[in-house]
C-alpha cells in the first residue's frame, strides 16, 4: 500500500485535534501499519516528556490505519477497547508508532502497537485495541 494514499486518509477521515499531532504514515501493508508524530512542546510536559494523551491518541490513529490497510481502503471502524501500558517516558525528535493486526473477523479486528522514541530506539509505551467493524 502507498503511504502517501493513507496521510491523504488522515487529512480527510481525522479531526484537527489527531491532526495537530502532524502525524505520518511511514509505512503500511495489509498486517500494519507505522507512524510517527515530532515530538514538539506542543505535547510535552514538564522536562520535554510526550505526554500519555499524545502517545494513546498516536496509538490509535495507527491501529486505525492498519486496520484499513487490511481492508486496503479507508473504512470506518469503532474503537471498543484500547488498552495503553506506558513503559518509561517518552522523549527525543519523535515517536514511532509500529502498528499491527492481531486477528480480524467479520465484525471485530484486533489489534496490537509498539511506540518507540526516537533516535533512541527505546520502547516507551505498547498498546492494544479491539475495534467493531460497522
Amino acid at each position: 500500500m502507498d503511504p502517501e494514499i493513507a496521510n491523504g486518509w488522515l487529512e480527510e477521515y481525522f479531526a484537527d485535534w489527531v491532526r495537530a499531532l502532524a502525524p505520518r504514515v511511514e509505512r503500511m501493508a495489509c498486517t500494519g501499519a507505522v507512524l510517527t508524530i515530532p515530538v514538539t512542546p506542543a505535547i510535552a510536559r514538564v522536562g520535554g516528556i510526550v505526554s500519555g494523551q499524545a502517545l494513546a491518541t498516536l496509538a490509535d490513529t495507527a491501529m486505525v490505519i492498519a486496520c484499513a490497510g487490511h481492508f486496503r481502503e479507508f473504512r470506518p471502524v469503532a474503537t471498543t477497547n484500547l488498552d495503553v501500558q506506558f513503559l518509561r517516558p517518552a522523549s527525543g525528535e519523535r515517536v514511532e508508532c509500529t502498528a499491527t493486526i492481531v486477528r480480524a473477523g467479520k465484525s471485530l479486528i484486533f489489534t496490537r502497537a509498539v511506540l518507540t522514541a526516537e533516535p533512541s530506539g527505546k520502547e516507551v509505551a505498547t498498546a492494544t485495541a479491539t475495534f467493531a467493524v460497522p
